[in-house]
């Protein structure tokens, strides 16, 4: 369970639980809420993202599922799933840490952030230093929560019919002795991972949360849109 609580001036003023589908930024704005900086407490299971918010006009709070769809027949097969995991931008002396999607995901052959999914029990900022370790072999700390970026797909996949929700907790992180990036998580779904200048990250074909994460980062890399 999700829980979003949103604070201004110290004190509570919306809390709502996360439902399946949902985004929390939308949450807040369907409450007369704007979404400011955010900060995660506690372990998945029982994780809390707390907002600071400003007031705004009340705005429709839900977001339509991405995907082509399915029949009556194949949703009535589907068993709604909501995935949360944890990503890190990782920047030293001018590069950025990326891993490299494997055959193994919907998206292989595209790079993306180092990062997976949040264990049972298991806080984010926990699952950030083991994700990026087993990936490119590197440690991090200072972990700070920077975005949640939501995605809500509903359709046929490799996988078969799903209604899958992607929630993604985009954290800073640092990294004070780089080294040449070994992908310990063999078989998985990182098939390599590089430090690249940030000159030439545009050059590559990237997932869409990249863009985001950059941006709430504040990391200047040259802009390009993301391959859809």
């Amino acid at each position: 369970m999700i829980t979003v609580v949103g604070e201004r001036g110290g004190r509570e003023v919306a809390r709502f639980r996360l439902g399946h589908g949902d985004d929390p930024a939308a949450g807040l704005a369907a409450r007369g809420w704007r979404a400011g900086a955010v900060r995660s407490e506690g372990p998945l299971g029982d994780l809390v993202l707390r907002y600071r918010v400003t007031p705004g006009a009340a705005a429709p709070g839900t977001r339509t599922a991405q995907g082509p769809g399915l029949t009556a027949d194949e949703r009535a097969l589907v068993r709604p799933r909501q995935r949360v995991a944890a990503y890190a931008v990782v920047v030293t002396d001018g590069s950025l840490l990326l891993t490299l999607l494997s055959e193994r995901t919907g998206a292989a052959g595209r790079w993306t952030l180092p990062g997976g999914g949040v264990d049972p029990g298991e806080e984010p900022v926990a699952a950030v230093v083991r994700e990026v370790h087993e990936e490119t072999g590197q440690d991090v700390d200072e972990v700070h929560l920077l975005e949640v970026v939501t995605q809500h797909w509903v359709g046929v996949s490799a996988r078969g019919p799903e209604d899958h929700h992607a929630v993604r907790l985009v954290h800073r992180a640092r990294c004070t002795r780089p080294t040449r990036p070994v992908v310990h998580d063999v078989g998985g779904s990182t098939a390599d991972a590089r430090w690249v200048p940030l000159a030439e990250v545009p050059q590559l074909p990237l997932v869409p949360t990249v863009p985001v994460a950059l941006t709430a980062a504040g990391v200047g890399w040259g802009h390009r849109e993301a391959q859809s």
